[in-house]
């Protein structure tokens, strides 16, 4: 017979063995094949010879008989790679074939390979533990895809705080010379009294108003940021008749954590006062400054573990310690990881806010009556043409800061309930995601 397809003869011929056109074994090409039945020769005597045993036409393949001494088993093919190989029993169309199953074909070649199916993102965020990057995106992506109701309301809280503050230090805070006569030691009695109950004025009431505008911002912004997490948009009034039973849930809130934060930051320094004012003053300042220190770190601190309680107030409908508690509870074993991401916002915010502030400041000092060196050393009045156009500038640095700041505690909150109470599984249903949670959520990028 002729020489059998699919595998090569066995052994080689010799180095110097018959030339091309002589005599040799079948499947060369060197000459006429010889009977299938009668062994191979030699003219040396030394070449390999056929066996008389060979095995019928096409039924060649790779050997499966058992290793000899000191080899391996062959791995069995896996159920991806394709059991057989064309022409063989599991050809193309066959099992383990090029287009059978398990074959090259087949849907079962690179399964696993791709991962975990990605997770349901019916709105700015996917539903599954979200990266830093997530974060900052879906509160960027909820001021740029509900721009109407979030710059809306951004814009309307700021415009009204800015008029009162406007107002404020127009009328209170106005004369430069007032303030000035605090840092001059030769100033009266009387001069530095109304210097510092100006500043006292101007003062508490910005702060005053500051907080109120930002509680009302926090409140609305909330409610908007966890209705785009669903793809449902919402307006600036739904949104405040969603938040308004809240509202002032949220003032007691934040006023607690600010009577905290000044408790926890002046109680420290009782101590080096009452030295400076009975014994040496420089220890006593060094005492003092100590435990300012000590107590602004503490109120670091605290002011992390309590950052999730205003979402948690609006969104739960909790109370204001229970809030607390709540947040307490999420942000136990992530305070790093929340104070680098609510530290980085805060900087992206300001960042964006003193661009669009800075540019109106200036404007207004040239515009001013003494110009910009009038208002650098003091000796001009804060006129109504400067309060104005840097207002204009701080009402578009805040209807820009707020959104982001809001926006990303509230993703920071919902990123924790879902990495500690599976909130996710809640979400994908009140967005109405079908059959969420039968396979497994694509990996988290980053955290």
């Amino acid at each position: 017979m002729n020489d059998t397809p699919g595998w090569a003869s066995p052994g080689s011929a010799p180095p110097d063995g018959p030339e091309p056109g002589g005599s040799g074994p079948a499947g060369y090409g060197s000459g006429p094949a010889q009977p299938a039945d009668q062994p191979g020769t030699d003219p040396s005597g030394t070449g390999p010879q056929w066996s008389k045993e060979q095995p019928p036409p096409a039924q060649w393949s790779a050997p499966t008989d058992a290793p000899g001494p000191g080899q391996a088993p062959p791995p069995p093919p896996g159920p991806g790679w394709g059991g057989g190989h064309p022409g063989g029993p599991a050809g193309p169309g066959g099992p383990g074939g090029y287009g059978g199953p398990g074959g090259y074909g087949a849907p079962g070649w690179g399964a696993g390979w791709g991962g975990p199916p990605p997770a349901a993102k019916p709105g700015v965020i996917p539903l599954r533990p979200l990266g830093v990057g997530e974060i900052l995106d879906g509160a960027v992506s909820t001021m740029r895809t509900y721009w109407r109701t979030v710059l809306g309301i951004s814009l309307s809280v700021a415009v009204v705080m800015q008029t009162i503050v406007v107002l404020v230090q127009g009328f209170a805070f106005s004369d430069l010379t007032s303030a000035n006569a605090l840092d001059d030691p030769n100033a009266s009695t009387s001069e530095v009294t109304r210097g510092m109950s100006e500043a006292l004025l101007s003062t508490g009431v910005v702060y005053l108003v500051a907080l109120i505008g930002t509680v009302i911002a926090t409140a609305l912004l909330t409610t908007v940021t966890s209705r785009a997490v669903l793809g449902k948009p919402v307006t600036a009034t739904e949104a405040w008749r969603d938040a308004r039973p809240q509202v002032l849930k949220l003032f007691g809130l934040i006023c607690l954590l600010i009577l905290m934060a000044i408790a926890l930051i002046g109680i420290p320094t009782v101590p080096g006062i009452i030295v400076a004012v009975t014994g040496s003053v420089d220890g006593g300042v060094a005492l003092a400054v100590i435990g300012g220190l000590a107590g602004s770190g503490v109120t670091l601190w605290l002011a992390i573990r309590f950052s999730l309680a205003s979402p948690a107030l609006m969104l739960e409908k909790q109370g204001i310690v229970k809030s607390m508690s709540r947040s307490a509870k999420l942000v136990r074993g992530s305070w790093w990881r929340i104070f680098g991401i609510q530290l980085l916002a805060q900087i992206i915010a300001s960042i964006l806010s003193s661009i669009l502030v800075i540019p109106f400041a200036f404007i207004a000092g040239l515009l001013s009556g003494d110009g910009l060196s009038g208002l650098v050393n003091g000796t001009g009045d804060v006129g109504w043409t400067f309060l104005v156009i840097s207002g204009i500038g701080a009402v578009i640095g805040r209807m820009i800061s707020f959104p982001i700041t809001a926006g990303v505690t509230v993703l920071l909150y919902i990123d924790q309930r879902i990495r500690r109470e599976a909130l996710d599984l809640d979400l994908a249903r009140a967005a109405g995601v079908q059959d969420y949670g039968a396979a497994s959520p694509g990996p988290t990028p980053g955290s």
